[in-house]
């Protein structure tokens, strides 16, 4: 499982990386490996005022379809339009170009709320043996 150290995690498998006035958010790795091969990605719009922990995207693979949930409550400020033509981004890349969206945070503080990637590890570590 690939865990970049310079990201923030959610216990709903989001990743989070604080950019300026913005965090860029997809989903990790363990998670896109859970749900097997990615074939559409429903995006929220730009502007979209969304809360922590409550879902505003979803994602469809061969297997489910998921809730994507804001690891944060702010505002939607852009998307990643190029998972509408290849939705198979999340899977190839999920730290790179299989990013979901950008929100700029209502409140600094929520982040300080998420996971470190050792926390992380050891959470799905843990969920695993449940």
């Amino acid at each position: 499982m690939n865990t970049p150290t310079e990201l923030r995690y959610s216990t709903d498998h989001e990743w989070v990386r604080t950019e300026d006035d913005v965090v860029r958010v997809g989903i990790t790795d363990f998670a896109q490996d859970a749900l097997g091969d990615v074939v559409y990605v429903e995006l929220p719009e730009p502007g979209l005022e969304v809360q922590a922990n409550s879902a505003f995207a979803e994602i469809e693979s061969t297997k489910s379809v998921s809730d994507i949930f804001a690891p944060v409550s702010g505002e939607i400020t852009e998307v990643n339009s190029a998972l509408e033509d290849q939705p198979e981004l999340v899977n190839e890349d999920p730290y790179g170009d299989g990013w979901v969206c950008a929100i700029r945070p209502a409140a600094e503080s929520e982040l300080d709320a998420l996971m470190d990637a050792a926390s992380y590890e050891k959470f799905v570590s843990e969920e695993s043996q449940e």
